[in-house]
């Protein structure tokens, strides 16, 4: 595919969508429901579809028995963090070796023409972004995942909390089952909002933003601290009437979905002219500038409170001009 069709590339060789990003229609008044309608293919297909189809594997094929759920033991627990290990391991790998590894596309629409590997940092363990956001993905991200995964799934087995099934609530569950990556990018743009705070910034939320031009395995390269409070979204499965398909397929939602904001590329190309929109650029813009796009614009919460980064020339005169206001005000206050 030519890349330049969709977008620039600068002296740098880094490249950016011609067209300014766009927040869902979704909390507009007076409601849009034509654009609505032509927004939810783009929602649904292919991620979150593909995370629904995971879970719904995961749950009829690769969790055990209710009757098992009922004992935290070590066997089941352990298998299950096997078993997420896996996932991770053969989703974000995948990403991480066609595109960063084998360069299948080399540098076509990305967004950083540099690449990970090609920039050694002390930040780093080992100095390697992919080698230290492995160890932290692999040693904390995967396990804090299992252990919501195992609480809920006990919680279910146990008859703590508001269980149904899909015969006794058919609409509300498939209702859930579309609000679900909503509820997730809002009560993402609410932590992500506080851990922006400074003093939790300086001893948190750093470790995440090292990766300024992040890949696949900076996904879940987090603090334990960033990492509790990030999955901590599956709690509403205790609140609200759900099953545990509906969990899982949260958990992929946030777990495998976390992968969608930093795969680097604006598409994956599938062939000469065809290629598949990853939905990267809003939080690879957050990384690349930290106080912009907390969330990535299903919620619209950035551009309410004055964050919203969309590309374009304006929304970057607007952030600095922010910038310049707030080191105004900082340098008032140290005078």
């Amino acid at each position: 595919m030519d890349d330049l069709k969709f977008g620039t590339r600068d002296k740098r060789g880094d490249w950016k969508p011609a067209k300014p990003l766009e927040t869902a229609p979704l909390f507009v008044l007076p409601p849009q429901p034509v654009r609505l309608l032509q927004w939810l293919p783009g929602y649904i297909f292919p991620w979150n579809i593909l995370f629904l189809a995971i879970g719904a594997a995961l749950w009829f094929w690769l969790t055990p028995s209710a009757e098992t759920l009922k004992t935290l033991a070590p066997g089941w627990v352990s298998y299950l963090l096997v078993r997420n290990a896996l996932l991770v391991l053969i989703f974000f790998g995948a990403l991480e070796l066609r595109l960063y590894v084998k360069r299948r596309q080399g540098t076509h629409f990305k967004y950083n023409a540099k690449f990970p590997a090609e920039q050694p940092s002390d930040v780093f363990y080992f100095k390697s972004q992919n080698i230290d956001n492995a160890i932290r993905t692999f040693g904390l991200g995967v396990p804090f995942w299992t252990a919501y995964e195992v609480f809920g799934l006990w919680a279910y087995a146990n008859g703590i909390g508001p269980w149904s099934t899909f015969a006794a609530h058919p609409i509300w569950f498939v209702v859930f089952a579309l609000a679900i990556p909503v509820w997730h990018e809002f009560h993402f743009y609410c932590i992500h909002r506080l851990i922006h705070v400074p003093v939790l910034y300086k001893w948190i939320h750093y470790v995440h933003h090292n990766s300024v031009n992040p890949s696949p395995w900076s996904s879940l390269s987090m603090h334990p601290v960033e990492s509790f409070l990030y999955w901590s979204d599956s709690l509403i499965h205790l609140i609200l009437p759900s099953h545990p398909l509906l969990l899982l397929y949260h958990l992929q939602v946030t777990g495998s979905g976390a992968v969608i904001g930093h795969i680097g590329f604006d598409k994956i190309e599938l062939g000469n002219d065809q290629g598949m929109d990853t939905h990267a650029y809003a939080h690879y813009l957050h990384h690349k500038y930290f106080e912009v796009n907390y969330a990535d614009g299903t919620t619209a919460l950035d551009k309410l409170f004055g964050t919203w980064h969309d590309g374009s020339k304006e929304a970057q005169a607007r952030m600095e001009a922010r910038y310049a206001r707030k080191v105004a005000q900082l340098n008032q206050q140290n005078s």
